[in-house]
């Protein structure tokens, strides 16, 4: 399972970094597709997911998608099985989840960088959140690509709540592309609730991630659905159960990774030449016994392990 939550110390360093972080959002289209009604010019977009398999909160499949648009085909795809070493934290999931995506998106540019997509869809939430800045957004700052959150169920943050006038409004949804203002007490609209299909009463919950305003992030979601989710992430999702049938049992020769949950690009052992604060990495060989090995340091860090092989740093 994974570790417990992190210290007091730990947390406000994530604070710090999202606050951080946060200053280089940007709330408004930045592409010429956006100013389009019908995205003229949009010709990829992107879905990512991160799914545990059934039973364990450690080992993971990351899947990136690339679509075409608008005719929504599957032109790229990644799914890796990792390893999750930081806990579940409400408000920090982007240091549990995001460096498996960022190097997703990496690996994408390396072997194929014509596939490059020109806005991400993100399973999770964006500026709908405790400190406006969820998942959507750190992915969109650290990739530098418009992204979009896009959530199944409502983060009850600045007094939204899942009450009678949530139920209310949900009611008052008849048809696809109908929505309503997710506005909190604050006054300030975080997201909207969308009825992405007419075969699903359920909303999913729209935010603004980077590089896009609110009113294009829910066209573009829209203009996605198929089904109830978006058809970048329903996607990506799928690989990821895919992957997860086929790896329940770990084969021997499954490649797991790990990743730095001290900083969301990682430290100089995973990604040279950065350096975590509070790093505590012990550069020792580590030998023995075969399958999962647990390490000094490994717990933080990007090192690559293989089941049935000593581990060494």
């Amino acid at each position: 399972m994974a570790r417990g939550e992190p210290g007091a110390e730990v947390l406000r360093r994530w604070e710090r970094e999202q606050a951080q972080l946060r200053a280089n959002v940007i709330e408004e289209d930045t592409e010429e597709w956006q100013k389009d009604s019908a995205f003229a010019g949009l010709e990829r977009v992107g879905g990512v997911d991160l799914s545990y398999v059934k039973g364990n909160d450690t080992i993971a499949c990351a899947s990136l998608v690339v679509l075409s648009y608008p005719d929504l085909k599957v032109l790229y795809e990644d799914c890796q099985m990792v390893t999750v070493s930081a806990p579940y934290v409400a408000g920090f999931l982007a240091f549990r989840e995001a460096p498996f995506l960022v190097e997703a998106a990496q690996r994408l540019q390396e072997r194929e960088p014509g596939l490059r997509p020109q806005v991400l869809l993100i399973d999770g939430n964006g500026m709908l959140h405790h400190r406006g800045f969820g998942v959507a957004c750190h992915l969109g700052v650290l990739t530098d690509l418009p992204c979009i959150g896009v959530a199944k169920n409502l983060l009850q943050v600045d007094g939204l709540a899942k009450d009678e006038l949530h139920k209310e409004q949900i009611r008052d949804l008849q048809t696809g592309g109908d929505v309503f203002p997710l506005m909190g007490t604050s006054g300030r609209v975080l997201g909207m609730a969308l009825r992405s299909c007419n075969k699903s009463k359920k909303p999913i919950y729209v935010s603004v991630g980077h590089r896009t305003c609110l009113e294009s992030a829910v066209r573009l979601v829209l203009s996605c659905c198929r089904y109830r989710i978006p058809e970048p992430i329903r996607q990506a999702g799928s690989r990821v159960n895919n992957a997860e049938e086929l790896e329940v049992q770990l084969s021997p020769n499954v490649e797991l990774t790990t990743h730095c949950s001290v900083r969301p690009l990682g430290c100089e052992v995973c990604r040279p030449p950065q350096q975590a604060a509070g790093c505590q990495v012990q550069r020792q060989p580590v030998g023995g016994s075969t399958g999962l090995q647990t390490v000094p340091g490994a717990a933080l860090h990007g090192d690559k392990y293989q089941r049935g092989s000593p581990v060494s740093l």
